[in-house]
C-alpha cells in the first residue's frame, strides 16, 4: 500500500471490515514511511479472507482495496473400506480428503495403473470435502496388492499427498503335505509338514489316519507330524485338514514302510587251505503286494580237496504276505576265473596255429611229390627214345615205362 503527497500529521489506519486491524496481535506494522505502509499477518486462516482497505486522509479521502484469498491445502487423504474383500467378489474403496480450498483432485493407482473413481464434493463453510470411490474385483492373488490414493492441490506447489493401502482379500485355505524323499524302511524316521495358506490363516491343523487312529508314537506339533522309528504298523493314508471362516481344505499322504534288506556273509572251513570261493544265497519272497524281502548270504562250503574250494549258490525262496520292495535291488557278483579263461584262449590260439602249420606242410609235401614223379617220367621217356634208336623192343619198353 502506498500513499503519495502525505504529510507527517496524516495517520494511515489499516482497516478490515471497518475495524482497525492492528488491534489483532497477528497484524504487525513492519514499515511506515511517507510513501509506503506495510503490514504482515501471521497464522492466516480461511476466516481472514476478504478485502483490506488502505485509506489516505487529506483534503480528500482516498482508499485502495486489496482482496485476500486464502488457499487451504488438503491433508493426507484417508482410505475407507465399506465391506470385507472376499475372493471372487468386489471390494469398494473410498478415498476422502475432508477439507481443502479449492477442492483437491484425487487420483487412484493400482500396480502403477490409474483407476478412475466416482468423485463427489461437499461444501463445509468456505472449504470443500472431496471423496473418490472405486470398485475392484479381487482374487486371492490380489491379497496384499498395493493401492494408493493421491491428492493434488495448487497450494502444494507441485507436490502431492499420498495414502497407501494394501488389499486384504479373504479366501478359503489350501493344504499341501510335503512328502519325504526316497524309500522308507523299518527303523527310518519320518517327518511330514502340512503347508497351509489362507486368509485368515487357519489357527489349527488336524492330522488323522484314514480308517484308523494315529499310532501311539506319532508326535504332532502344529503343522508337523513326526515318527522317530518306523515299522510296517505305521502304513496307511495320513490326512491333514485346515479350516477358516471361508472354507475347508485337506491333503493326504500314503505311507509305505518296507522291510529292511539283510546281507549276511559266511565263510566255512574247507579241506582246501589255499583258496575259497564265495557262495551267494538269494532269498526272494512271494506275495500279493509289490514288496519283497531278499537275504544275500555268502558262504564257503568244505570240500575234499586241500587246494581249492568250489562256489555253491543256494536259492531259498521266502513266502509271506509282505509285498515286494521295488527299491530293493540285489546284484549277485560271481568271481570270474580269469586265469582259466586265459588258458583256454591260449590253447585255442595254439591249436589254430598248429592246424595251419600242418595244412601248409601237407600242401608243400604233395606238390614236391608231384614234381618228383613228373621228373621221373621225363627220364623214362628219354630211355624209351634211346631204345627205339637202338632197335630194341619199343612196345615192351613203352609198356614198361608206362607202368
Amino acid at each position: 500500500m502506498q500513499a503519495e503527497n502525505v504529510n507527517p500529521r496524516i495517520k494511515d489506519r489499516p482497516l478490515f471490515n471497518g475495524t482497525r486491524a492492528l488491534k489483532d496481535d497477528r497484524f504487525q506494522m513492519v514499515l511506515f514511511t511517507t510513501r509506503l505502509v506495510r503490514i504482515t499477518l501471521t497464522n492466516v486462516s480461511v476466516t481472514d479472507e476478504g478485502g483490506y482497505f488502505c485509506q489516505l486522509y487529506t483534503d480528500d479521502t482516498h482508499h485502495q482495496v486489496a482482496t485476500l484469498s486464502v488457499l487451504v491445502p488438503p491433508e493426507t487423504p484417508t482410505i475407507e473400506v465399506t465391506q470385507e474383500a472376499v475372493e471372487g467378489a468386489e471390494v469398494e474403496l473410498t478415498c476422502l480428503s475432508p477439507r481443502s480450498k479449492p477442492p483437491a483432485t484425487l487420483r487412484w493407482f493400482k500396480d502403477r495403473r490409474e483407476i478412475t473413481g466416482v468423485v463427489s464434493q461437499q461444501e463445509t463453510g468456505k472449504t470443500v470435502s472431496v471423496s473418490s470411490t472405486i470398485r475392484l474385483p479381487v482374487e486371492r492373488k490380489d491379497n496384499g496388492a498395493p493401492v494408493s490414493c493421491e491428492a493434488f492441490h495448487p497450494a502444494l506447489g507441485g507436490q502431492k499427498r499420498v495414502r497407501h493401502y494394501r488389499l486384504d482379500v479373504n479366501f478359503a485355505p489350501t493344504v499341501r503335505i510335503i512328502p519325504p524323499t526316497g524309500i522308507l524302511r523299518e527303523g527310518d524316521s519320518l517327518s511330514l509338514t502340512c503347508s497351509v495358506t489362507g486368509n485368515p490363516l487357519p489357527r489349527n491343523v488336524q492330522w488323522s489316519r484314514i480308517n484308523d487312529s494315529l499310532p501311539d508314537r506319532v508326535e504332532v506339533s502344529g503343522p508337523t507330524l513326526q515318527v522317530s522309528r518306523l515299522s510296517q504298523l505305521y502304513n496307511g493314508t495320513y490326512l491333514c485338514q485346515a479350516q477358516n471362516n471361508y472354507g475347508r481344505a485337506a491333503d493326504h499322504y500314503t505311507l509305505l514302510v518296507y522291510e529292511t534288506v539283510s546281507v549276511t556273509t559266511m565263510v566255512l572251513p574247507t579241506s582246501h587251505p589255499a583258496t575259497s570261493h564265495p557262495t551267494t544265497l538269494l532269498t526272494p519272497s512271494y506275495g500279493p503286494e509289490p514288496r519283497e524281502t531278499v537275504s544275500v548270504t555268502t558262504m564257503v562250503l568244505p570240500t575234499s580237496h586241500p587246494a581249492t574250494s568250489h562256489p555253491t549258490t543256494l536259492l531259498t525262496p521266502s513266502y509271506g504276505p509282505e509285498p515286494r520292495d521295488p527299491g530293493a535291488v540285489v546284484e549277485t557278483h560271481t568271481a570270474m576265473p580269469y586265469a582259466v579263461i586265459g588258458g583256454i584262449l591260449a590253447l585255442l590260439v595254439f591249436t589254430v596255429i598248429c592246424v595251419l602249420i600242418i595244412t601248409i606242410w601237407c600242401s608243400v609235401r604233395q606238390k614236391g611229390s608231384y614234381l618228383t614223379h613228373e621228373a621221373s617220367g621225363l627220364d623214362e621217356h628219354g630211355e624209351v627214345q634211346e631204345a627205339f634208336l637202338n632197335g630194341s623192343d619199343a612196345t615192351q619198353g613203352k609198356k614198361e615205362y608206362l607202368l
